[in-house]
């Protein structure tokens, strides 16, 4: 038998690989622009292809480097660790920067995307939502602007896609920015907006991809994050319904998160099922002893029902010693 050490290692190495594999499927451009169309007031008014072609950099994921394949684009435009001296490191799971057209500027957006299951990780997440705008905010300095030229400070977005969230909160996209209120003086005149609007939270909480929703983005991910949905209809979906072109790449990549998905689901099947004989066979000793059999006696009978190995068999009369 595995003990729970192998168990836990083995499943934790599935994890890692599905959270990694998230975040691969997550960082085509398609999909980024969905969400953004979805979320950010800057996109609203724009197709996904507009946005698509606002998206710019590199393709870097994490703190690992992903190359571009065959077709379809992946995006993460600006180095992933955020690193400040006396406040340690924090890695993003994708960022990048957007550039909107504005008459003849441009507005430039530091954007980032987080792949959240838990809705309750031991922490509220609005404030690490915050703290990360706040992090990608005081990193600008010596890059986006110098010394105390404070106007040339980027708008930053932290973006957090919830899967598994209370039944009350399915379906939501809760935002948290920065707004002015005047709350002494008589002054009507106000400061403009794209002067403090610099930072902005959301939790996308998702739900069952059947449920109605509001929202375009809520829908794609609902699906394309589903544990109910076959990678075959979630391409589907993303093809039909949302017009994302269905690459080798893509089908290759969104495939593979179905199975990792899916091992995750069976390994906790297993150590369900596991638990559920080990605490059989712990009744079955306790019933043996109480009724005085001998220990070789208690040995063949479970051995006998529940075909274990004489070593194990006595493993389990050890630990009930």
């Amino acid at each position: 038998m595995e003990n729970e050490l192998a168990r836990a290692v083995l499943t934790a190495d599935i994890k890692a690989q599905y959270d990694a594999q998230c975040k691969l499927v997550l960082s085509q451009k398609e999909v980024l622009a969905w969400i953004l169309q979805g979320v950010a007031e800057e996109f609203a008014q724009m197709s996904v292809e507009e946005i698509k072609s606002c998206i710019e950099g590199t393709p870097e994921i994490s703190s690992e480097k992903i190359y571009s394949g065959q077709a379809g684009e992946r995006i993460v435009g600006i180095g992933n660790e955020s690193r400040i001296t006396g406040e340690g490191s924090i890695y993003y799971d994708i960022r990048f920067l957007a550039n909107i057209p504005q008459g003849r500027e441009r507005i430039r957006l530091m954007i980032n995307v987080e792949a959240q299951k838990d809705y309750y990780p031991g922490y509220q997440l609005p404030t690490r939502g915050i703290f990360y705008c706040a992090r990608m905010i005081s990193s600008q300095l010596g890059t986006e602007f110098s010394g105390s030229d404070y106007d040339g400070l980027k708008k930053v977005y932290s973006i957090w896609i919830c899967s598994e969230v209370p039944e009350n909160r399915k379906n939501s996209i809760f935002r948290y920015r920065i707004s002015e209120d005047v709350f002494a003086g008589k002054t009507r005149e106000r400061e403009q907006k794209q002067h403090y609007d610099m930072m902005t939270a959301l939790i996308l909480c998702l739900g069952k991809p059947q449920d109605k929703k509001e929202n375009m983005a809520l829908d794609l991910l609902s699906s394309l994050l589903s544990e109910e949905l076959s990678a075959e209809e979630k391409l589907r979906i993303l093809n039909e319904e949302f017009q994302i072109p269905i690459t080798q790449q893509l089908d290759e990549e969104v495939s593979l998160m179905c199975n990792l998905s899916q091992g995750i689901e069976n390994r906790g099947i297993q150590k369900g099922i596991e638990k559920g004989i080990e605490k059989g066979i712990r009744g079955a000793i306790d019933i043996c002893r109480k009724l005085n059999l001998p220990e070789e006696e208690i040995l063949r009978q479970i051995m006998q029902q529940y075909e274990l190995s004489e070593d194990t068999a006595r493993e389990y009369l050890q630990k009930e010693e």
